[in-house]
């Protein structure tokens, strides 16, 4: 069991403070996306739940500890994190980057032991990536870099992963195969797995608790058929939603939608610009 809890947790970037006053709970070997407007912090959170960012006051603990608590090795055990548009440097293979996950568990320099390289050949094996073991990263798509990084989160053998908009830049059929292979490591392997999604489509059809914020505030949370309706898409969202059901996995999904209150340039507004053309 890894009770990953955040209680009345605030996170701050100077003076101004981004999350506010949060309590919220991450189910165990569960699915759990986070949604909300851009800037509402999201982001932000996904960074102080996995201890990148420290928190302003209230704590996080991990397993009844708390996380600030814990030395970084073992906290790299336990938690694996995807930030957005990561970087390696000119050069790097993908066999290179996803060895990198298994640091927490070497000593001083050492190389690679016989269980880390196995270890090393089942993340690349279950992500589909043995065959470009030796193409530098940047000769890779985008689909394929983000298996690559899947790969060495999976090579920490964590029980917590965090992805912070896995699907960016990717076309809908990378955004599928990542997805999938998101779903798939949870369900064969246990996986606990926390993620920042902007499609909130994608959001239900692949999780199974929803995390909504606004403002720095958790508004709702819960099983993606509890959480996932118009009142809620109206006051996070700023939109009217037609709402349907999946056939094939019996979820709600946004049908169509229009913006709920459309903001208008008034007409001296309009002359007065047309005034600097």
């Amino acid at each position: 069991m890894n009770r990953l809890i955040g209680e009345a947790v605030q996170v701050q970037y100077g003076d101004r403070v981004i999350i506010k006053n949060m309590d919220i709970e991450i189910p165990d070997k569960k699915i759990t996306s986070v949604i909300g407007p851009n800037g509402c912090g999201k982001s932000t959170l996904i960074k102080a739940l996995s201890r990148l960012h420290p928190v302003s006051s209230g704590k996080i603990t991990l397993d009844g500890k708390n996380i600030h608590d814990i030395p970084s090795k073992e906290i790299a055990r336990k938690i694996a994190v995807l930030p957005q548009s990561p970087v390696v440097s000119d050069g790097l293979t993908a066999g290179e980057l996803v060895s990198y996950g298994r640091y927490p568990y070497q000593k001083g320099m050492g190389s690679l032991s016989k269980e880390d390289k196995k270890i090393i050949s089942w993340a690349m094996t279950v992500t589909g990536i043995e065959d470009f073991k030796y193409r530098t990263i940047n000769d890779l798509s985008g689909g394929q870099k983000q298996r690559v990084w899947i790969a060495m989160a999976l090579a920490q053998k964590t029980d917590i992963i965090f992805l912070d908009e896995p699907t960016t830049f990717l076309d809908i059929s990378h955004q599928l195969e990542i997805l999938e292979l998101v779903t798939e490591l949870n369900r064969l392997h246990g996986v606990t797995v926390v993620m920042v999604l902007h499609d909130i489509n994608q959001a239900v059809r692949f999780s199974d608790y929803i995390a909504t914020m606004k403002d720095g505030e958790l508004v709702a949370t819960g099983k993606v058929d509890d959480i996932l309706n118009k009142a809620l898409l109206h006051d996070v969202f700023k939109i009217d939603a037609v709402l349907s059901t999946d056939e094939v996995t019996g979820k709600p999904f946004i049908l169509n939608y229009q913006l709920a209150e459309r903001q208008y340039i008034s007409s001296s507004k309009v002359s007065e610009l047309n005034d600097y053309e």
